[in-house]
Parts: C-alpha cells; sequence; structure tokens
C-alpha cells in the first residue's frame, strides 16, 4: 500500500515524513552508536556544496567534487570515489527507512497497548 494512502487510512500510527522520532532511541537496545557529522558546516561552504548534498555523506561528496575538478576531462578516474558516495547513500536510505518503520511499529505497539488498558 501506498505511503500517502496508509497515512490518510491509519494516520494516528503513520509516521509523517518530517516527523521527529517520538520514542527512546535507545528503546530495545543496549548501546548505540549516535550518527554524527564527519563535514563541518564550513567545509560545506567553502567546497560550494549544493543543500541537497549537505548530509551524513557530504565528505565523500566533497572528495568526490574534488577529483571531478582535478582531473576534469578525465572523470571517469573518479570511480571510486563516486562508488563510495553512492554506497553511503543507499545506506544512509536504508537506515532512514529502518528509523520510519521502527517508529511506525512502536506506534502501533503504543496504540495497542492503550487499548488493551
Amino acid at each position: 500500500m501506498g505511503n500517502a494512502l496508509t497515512h490518510y487510512m491509519k494516520p494516528d500510527v503513520m509516521p509523517g515524513p518530517d516527523v521527529v522520532p517520538t520514542f527512546d532511541p535507545l528503546l530495545g537496545f543496549k548501546s548505540r552508536k549516535e550518527r554524527v557529522m564527519i563535514a563541518t558546516q564550513e567545509e560545506m561552504e567553502s567546497a560550494k556544496l549544493p543543500l541537497e548534498f549537505r548530509d551524513y555523506c557530504a565528505h565523500l561528496a566533497i572528495a568526490y567534487q574534488a577529483c571531478r575538478s582535478d582531473t576534469f576531462p578525465f572523470v571517469y578516474k573518479c570511480a571510486h570515489q563516486k562508488h563510495e558516495y553512492l554506497t553511503c547513500e543507499y545506506e544512509d536510505y536504508v537506515l532512514r527507512m529502518k528509523e520510519f518503520e521502527r517508529e511506525r511499529r512502536l506506534l502501533e505497539r503504543q496504540k495497542r497497548l492503550n487499548k488493551a488498558a
């Protein structure tokens, strides 16, 4: 079922796209590593990195952009940096989808427990 349709049919258990997680990030985990940005705001600004690329993979985007500008007509030489960047983007996407699903399941669990009580 589509995300928009499910959000319409079950708005109480379907988190929105811009909702901050409501549950403890350590709920169900003994320990969990917090994600940190490697590239700083100054580095991203000095590299003139567009806003859509300023995420947890920004340090790899900066390296890829620098490689492309250094080896310009032969950009195929930057295939390794491109692969690293795209892999990081994919892993970030998977992690965000897992967090979304975790939030949805915890909302359903909370609704089920409230109904039973």
